[in-house]
């Protein structure tokens, strides 16, 4: 049960900073308050997730969904670049979140 809430989390991460670039692009106040939601519901995940897991690997997956995600979001639905070597390195942050899950 950890391991979902700790992705459910991460998941969460993701939406909120996808939120935060909606509110900075659009000023509105749903995008900010999606944002605020977003992002204590992840905190919420995190902590409760971080109660059995050690916070390293914790804290190390959360920000790993949550940036890869936010790039992915970012190439899909903000024309962000999708040069090769950039997704090279999203690969690398995705088999090291991976890593750190399969070790602990």
């Amino acid at each position: 049960m950890d391991w979902i809430l700790l992705i459910i989390a991460g998941v969460f991460e993701m939406l909120g900073v996808a939120s935060l670039n909606a509110y900075t692009h659009n000023n509105k106040l749903i995008s900010l308050l999606y944002m605020i939601v977003n992002f204590t519901l992840s905190f919420i995940c995190l902590a409760i997730a971080m109660m059995t897991l050690p916070m390293s690997t914790a804290y190390a997956v959360w920000t790993g969904i949550g940036a890869v995600g936010g790039a992915v979001i970012g190439m899909l639905f903000y024309k962000e670049s999708k040069n090769l070597l950039r997704i090279l390195c999203i690969v690398v942050i995705l088999a090291s979140t991976i890593g750190l899950k399969l070790l602990s």
